[in-house]
């Protein structure tokens, strides 16, 4: 089984960290992490997606002559995704998409938590296109930005935990971490907060070794 891991932006250490997540929770899959070397820094907002779509778009040939046989994209914004699976070989999910099916599987209200305000809109939105808004009750910016919420400082988990907190006292039973570089962070907050997190990188893990699966079955 072979699993390739896109990330939208130029952030190599953040596809490692996304990797090293789901081999852990995969290790008998072949796990791959490639990265936009084209694209920004951080995802944060609607431009940044649209610069990082023509890069993660000129690796799917080589995706292909690797045999992969199913492709994540490891942003929350699921950046390119319905130009990516459109046009790929392969069965191709997003980490957000992921965590919502997760969350709607659960039977339980659910909130997000991401990082900047500009990112709130593109989440939004692509809740309600895939039909996913009925049981969510907000989208909340924590205001730290992306590659902050990956280095993951003491204040910046603090911060975070109050923001889970918050969103659980607003009555989400389960709550989103709403961005890649949150994953590492899944246990930590998991105890510091007291509330089910659902983690986009280890839902995506799951699925797209389903979908491989299920295509072997046919």
């Amino acid at each position: 089984m072979k699993i390739l891991f896109l990330n939208p932006n130029s952030s190599a250490h953040m596809t490692q960290s996304v990797v090293a997540t789901a081999r852990a929770l995969l290790p008998e899959a072949e796990i791959l992490g490639w990265t936009n070397a084209d694209g920004p820094a951080a995802i944060q907002g609607p431009e940044d997606g649209a610069a990082a779509i023509p890069g993660l778009m000129a690796l799917l040939p080589k995706a292909r002559e690797e045999g992969v046989e199913a492709i994540v994209i490891a942003c929350f914004d699921d950046t390119g995704l319905e130009a990516l699976r459109a046009a790929a070989h392969c069965p191709v999910i997003g980490i957000g998409e992921a965590a919502y099916h997760f969350a709607l599987l659960k039977g339980q209200t659910y909130g997000v938590v991401t990082t900047l305000g500009v990112s709130v809109p593109v989440i939004e939105g692509n809740i309600r296109r895939h039909g996913f808004e009925a049981a969510c009750l907000a989208v909340s910016a924590s205001g730290i930005a992306v590659l902050e919420v990956e280095e993951g400082r003491p204040e910046v988990l603090d911060h975070l935990t109050n923001e889970i907190k918050a969103m659980r006292a607003r009555g989400a039973q389960t709550v989103i971490l709403g961005c890649a570089g949150m994953s590492t962070h899944h246990g930590t907050l998991t105890k510091r907060s007291g509330v089910v997190l659902i983690d986009g990188v280890r839902a995506a893990t799951l699925l797209a070794q389903v979908l491989v699966v299920d295509q072997h079955s046919v």
